[in-house]
């Protein structure tokens, strides 16, 4: 897309109700590449500069939090192979990416059942998070080894001990304790969820945090996904009316 296109997004965003969170499911790496007649590695590649261009762009809108939905619970069931090409990539990824992350403010915070990943993975993770800890600019969510609804188990039994302990009682568990123990704890849900590739769920993906987010989908696979698209989201994003459950204008008299 040209940049009067870009520009005319621009124009038309309203910077006094931008979203403070944005979550992503990057999906349609495999396909992109299987279109191009190349491996899928190629297409999981390839995602990485989509990656960095949305990280940038919600960087420059001062989005408060990105949460990208990187490697999922599920996705172990993969030929092993492309499971390694994964934790390789992600490994790349947070070499190549750490100064520029920390020379533009962005703080990242994995999310999911990290000890289960490679121990390389692991390392890398950490190091990058040490690196970007003091970072007050975007919070980058990186979901890896991830799922909805395992993290909901992790909330349970976080909980239950708690119960059995006796730090709590039964009584007390309500939906700010349940948000306080998910990974997500101390974030905003989200406000938009973006889906590429043209699938319309959420697979397993933010369970608890999408219960009033707003959805947009695109045919667009996410290797093409670039910041255009992104705005192309907000405007649409900003278009809605948000009630919450409730009535927009109530007359509350």
């Amino acid at each position: 897309m040209s940049g009067d296109i870009l520009q005319r997004l621009l124009d038309t965003i309203d910077w006094g109700r931008l979203p403070a969170h944005i979550a992503i499911i990057m999906d349609g790496n495999g396909r992109w590449a299987t279109e191009r007649g190349l491996p899928r590695a190629f297409g999981h590649r390839a995602g990485m500069d989509s990656l960095k261009d949305i990280v940038r762009i919600c960087g420059e809108l001062k989005i408060s939090y990105l949460t990208v939905y990187a490697f999922s619970t599920e996705n172990w069931k993969r030929p092993m192979q492309e499971v390694n090409v994964l934790m390789d990539l992600l490994v790349e990824y947070l070499g190549r990416e750490i100064n520029e992350l920390c020379q533009t403010g962005v703080r990242l915070n994995p999310i999911g059942r990290l000890g289960e990943l490679p121990l390389r993975a692991q390392n890398a993770l950490q190091a990058a998070v040490e690196r970007t800890r003091a970072n007050e600019g975007l919070s980058l969510n990186i979901a890896l080894n991830y799922g909805g609804r395992v993290e909901i188990v992790d909330m349970v039994r976080s909980i239950a001990e708690d119960v059995k302990k006796g730090y709590i009682s039964i009584e007390q568990i309500d939906e700010k304790l349940v948000s306080s123990c998910l990974y997500t704890t101390g974030q905003p849900d989200p406000d938009l969820l973006i889906r590429p590739s043209g699938d319309l769920r959420i697979s397993n993906f933010l369970l608890w945090q999408l219960a009033y987010t707003e959805f947009w989908h695109t045919d667009i696979l996410w290797p093409d996904f670039r910041r255009v698209h992104l705005l192309q989201a907000l405007v649409d994003y900003q278009r809605r009316e948000r009630r919450f459950g409730g009535l927009k204008n109530v007359n509350s008299t």
